[in-house]
């Protein structure tokens, strides 16, 4: 049994912030607050270093201004999410340039009912397009592969 793999990939009409994706998304009920009640993000660096962080959701302010540093934007950045009423959520991997950004559906993945293996690509679609299109969306690109 193979495993599987799903995102949507994001691109924007101008470079965003991860700041500007997080309180779109916040408003229409995201949260950077995982179960475990942290907040979870990632810098790769010059040394091409995937460095993973834990915070407290104080901390958010903090935490956005270091992935929006300029001194970062050449580097991948991401943050994840939480839906608590759908109790779903997975990583935002935002790209250097901030132009494009991905969606990674890793936090209790919603499945088609239907199609249990699958995962339910539309429901995450339906959840955050509305969100970013008002934050500059140009265009998205859904995934789902089985290796």
């Amino acid at each position: 049994m193979g495993s599987r793999d799903a995102d949507i990939d994001f691109t924007f009409t101008h470079p965003t912030t991860v700041r500007a994706i997080v309180d779109a998304l916040t408003g229409v009920g995201w949260s950077v607050e995982d179960p475990a009640g942290g907040v979870t993000h990632m810098i790769n660096d010059a040394d091409d270093m995937y460095e993973w962080y834990a915070g407290s959701p104080e901390d958010i302010d903090e935490v956005l201004v270091r992935l929006d540093a300029p001194s970062n934007l050449p580097y991948t950045v991401a943050i994840n999410v939480y839906h608590s009423q759908a109790g779903t959520g997975g990583m935002f991997m935002f790209m250097p340039g901030r132009k494009e950004a991905l969606f990674s559906p890793s936090i209790n993945r919603r499945h088609i009912p239907a199609a249990p293996a699958l995962t339910d690509l539309a429901w995450y679609l339906h959840a955050l397009v509305p969100a970013l299109a008002a934050a500059g969306l140009e265009g998205y690109e859904a995934k789902e592969i089985k290796y």
